[in-house]
């Protein structure tokens, strides 16, 4: 057993970056039913930025871990529309592990993401605004405060207010303190968000 499992691995090395390095030859190992050959297509896809929608295509059926990763490092490298629009279409994924490593990535994109922001603070599916508010909790961005501001003051949803709220409350300014008030107006029967937006108050003022 040990002297097979050798003999695979040895092939799957010496073929692993054999074929062209081209865009065609990359987009093609990307396919290997070898996931060394497709990690490693994907790392050098990062060098092509015409590239990004087929690593997006591949994104959307892999399902080795470690393939994922290197595939979201190269698109967050790349940066285009394309690119971004493929991690924010993860947040819709029911794969935890390729939704949250998405949300890192797009933490990387504070000025590819912004773009992106608006639409998805407002998607119909309040799990991916919840998603969205996450991205936001790194997201290197002078809107931040603001979009954080427009969630819990138009935002429907209890959860999704939470969770901008919790966050409101480390990154936000006195410019937030209308907004909050009005929350705790809005969900007076919620005592979580009686205790968020009042935390969040208190930290505001305190800056």
């Amino acid at each position: 057993m040990a002297l097979k499992k050798t003999t695979s691995n040895a092939a799957a090395s010496a073929d692993e970056r054999q074929r062209p390095r081209d865009l065609p030859g990359l987009l093609t190992a990307l396919a290997d039913p070898d996931p060394l050959a497709r990690r490693w297509a994907a790392r050098d896809l990062a060098g092509l930025p015409e590239a990004s929608s087929g690593l997006v295509d591949r994104l959307a059926v892999e399902s080795e871990p470690s393939v994922i990763e290197v595939i979201l490092t190269s698109l967050t490298r790349i940066g285009d529309e394309r690119a971004v629009a493929g991690l924010t279409d993860c947040l819709r994924s029911d794969n935890t592990m390729l939704r949250n490593a998405a949300i890192e990535a797009m933490k990387q994109l504070p000025d590819e993401v912004a773009p992106w922001m608006g639409r998805l603070l407002v998607d119909p599916d309040p799990d991916v605004r919840i998603f969205a508010v996450n991205v936001l909790e790194s997201l290197r961005h002078p809107q931040v405060e603001e979009w954080l501001i427009r969630v819990i003051a138009e935002d429907a949803h209890v959860n999704v207010c939470a969770t901008a709220v919790d966050l409101l409350g480390e990154v936000g300014s006195e410019k937030a303190v209308p907004a909050l008030h009005a929350l705790k107006d809005r969900f007076g029967d919620e005592p979580y968000i009686q205790f968020a937006a009042d935390l969040a108050l208190k930290r505001v003022r305190a800056d």
